[in-house]
């Protein structure tokens, strides 16, 4: 609070830069008390990113932690000429010296002692966060978010989770500054419900900070809510799997049959008690054993997966659509619906309107089920991009606003929205057929051997190819079955590796019924993952396809032909 002490004033813009952390809220929430617009930017941005950001917002004071401070702002202090107070949320150290001139740099504790001004309540009109998408296409775009869009948003989520109250533990461990995160919280804190913070290295006993023999933070924490990024539940669905490979023979039949038998069951509407004490009860305990909601977000969840968490976890994973620039919200699926791939019915803060796509074939009149681009209209839809115009914004004659997704969707009978395709991710072959890039490696990855996938075609070409990160495990079993021996870079470049990997990938695709076309043709297996510090992927883990491009350029082109 004693940030209005140190000159900063209502509706001028303050940075937040932080790991989640409960700093990070509890200076989010004095911005919001005090009117001052909170500027917030990834962790994981490069320098002239943050830069860019900074000063085109105008940023006088910002919020970090020490580690940030020293690994990334320290670095491009000179580029942001208008910065003039660091608050660092860490106790220790106090004094900082080797900063430039005219820089005063703060201990949050020391801030928060200040001698607090008189406060200016804030307009719902007015901004209370200027979120930076990470955009999987160039230069970061700042999203402005208004009080009314916030409020807005979350009163559409919370109606979806059954029974928030006081008694429910949330933990807190994707990026604040994405929107999934911080709406999720926000639902939280506005029903009174607990927050733990946590990250991903720290999050289960297998964790990989985590210390062989100690509890990860779901075992302490035990929650009861919780929101993950397919990303991270596609790894727990495939760790429990391999673990029920190497399992006796009776306790797979077993695992196996429990499994098939409460498919069946919840398809019907039926719970499973004894099973679930029985047999499940030891995967329930990965996330603490007291997970009551799965929220997943931020990309589509494949069915396997989402199958797999309501019947290993037991419990339901309510899936969501929302963008940055809808406040997060769009549709959550009921908790009751078991169906797959399907992102469920607009909540009530939103209309959604599918509009027709000539282009890729897409239109509300198909049968049986109207398709087109998706359109989210209602108070949640922001205020556009700061200082940039966009088309994607729209205003209908009745005064309420729209944002154009990009994305392609499918209505069902029930009123429930299905994700099909994406308009950026279609490539159009030398013969004239259509593929669409997300579509093939949505199929592809729920193959055990990949990790990561991206699919690439060029237009004068007649084929697709796609780059590869391997499942290590699975690859290495393989790789010792071929007598193949060496380090991990050497298994992914062997050319025998390469074959076997594409003969596999060619047999799920065909057995999920892709066409011919739209399977990749040739493979190049990356042996280093694709996280958001190579620039590779974004926070959420969506592919970059420029970055992806020019990284891997000399092996498209010779996997072209050398064209």
């Amino acid at each position: 609070i004693g940030l209005a002490a140190l000159g900063q004033k209502p509706q001028c813009n303050i940075a937040i830069f932080c790991e989640t952390r409960a700093e990070w809220m509890i200076a989010a929430q004095a911005g919001f008390i005090y009117n001052f617009p909170l500027v917030t930017l990834y962790a994981t941005l490069g320098g002239p990113a943050i830069a860019h950001g900074l000063n085109e917002t105008e940023i006088t004071h910002i919020v970090t932690s020490k580690d940030l401070l020293q690994s990334r702002l320290k670095a491009i202090l000179l580029e942001v000429p208008r910065l003039q107070h660091i608050i660092v949320v860490d106790s220790k150290p106090t004094s900082w010296p080797g900063f430039p001139r005219g820089i005063m740099v703060h201990n949050m504790d020391a801030v928060q002692e200040l001698v607090a001004v008189a406060r200016r309540q804030p307009l719902p009109s007015d901004t209370a966060v200027i979120m930076y998408t990470s955009g999987s296409t160039g230069i970061p775009k700042g999203v402005m978010i208004s009080h009314s869009n916030i409020i807005a948003g979350i009163t559409g989520m919370a109606e979806r989770i059954p029974n928030l109250d006081e008694t429910d533990t949330y933990i807190g461990y994707l990026p604040l500054a994405h929107v999934l995160e911080l709406s999720a919280e926000m639902v939280c804190i506005s029903h009174g419900c607990r927050i733990g913070y946590s990250s991903p290295q720290t999050l289960a006993d297998q964790s990989t900070k985590i210390k062989k023999g100690s509890k990860g933070d779901t075992s302490v924490l035990k929650p009861t809510l919780m929101a993950a990024v397919p990303e991270i539940m596609d790894r727990i669905y495939k760790n429990v799997m391999t673990k029920v490979e190497e399992m006796s023979s009776v306790q797979r039949t077993l695992f196996v049959l429990a499994y098939n038998y409460k498919m069946e069951q919840i398809s019907k509407g039926y719970s499973t008690p004894l099973c679930d004490r029985l047999v499940f009860k030891k995967v329930r305990s990965l996330l603490g054993g007291h997970i009551r909601v799965l929220l997943s977000g931020g990309a589509p969840l494949s069915a396997a997966t989402q199958r797999f968490m309501n019947i290993c976890l037991c419990c339901p994973v309510g899936q969501g659509y929302g963008l940055t620039e809808t406040s997060g919200a769009g549709t959550i699926s009921e908790m009751w619906d078991y169906s797959t791939g399907r992102v469920g019915a607009p909540l009530v803060c939103s209309e959604i309107t599918l509009k027709d796509w000539e282009e890729g074939g897409y239109y509300s009149t198909d049968k049986p089920n109207p398709r087109g681009e998706i359109l989210i209209g209602g108070p949640n839809v922001t205020m556009g991009y700061y200082k940039k115009q966009s088309e994607d914004f729209l205003v209908d004659a009745s005064g309420q606003r729209w944002f154009c997704t990009g994305d392609i969707g499918e209505f069902h009978t029930d009123g429930c929205l299905k994700i099909i395709d994406r308009k950026k991710d279609l490539v159009k072959l030398q013969a004239g057929e259509y593929v669409s890039l997300g579509k093939v490696e949505a199929v592809l990855k729920n193959c055990s051997f990949v990790d990561n996938i991206c699919a690439y075609a060029n237009s004068d070409q007649s084929y697709v190819i796609g780059f590869v990160v391997p499942n290590q495990k699975q690859l290495t079993i393989l790789a010792e079955q071929r007598g193949l021996r060496g380090s991990w870079e050497e298994i992914c470049n062997h050319p025998e590796m390469e074959r076997d990997v594409l003969r596999i990938l060619t047999e799920a695709a065909l057995s999920a019924k892709l066409e011919r076309f739209e399977i990749p043709k040739k493979i190049r297996l990356s042996a280093e993952p694709w996280t958001p510090e190579t620039g590779l992927v974004t926070d959420a883990f969506k592919l970059k396809r420029k970055e992806l491009k020019s990284h891997y350029q000399d092996d498209i082109e010779r996997m072209y032909g050398g064209k």
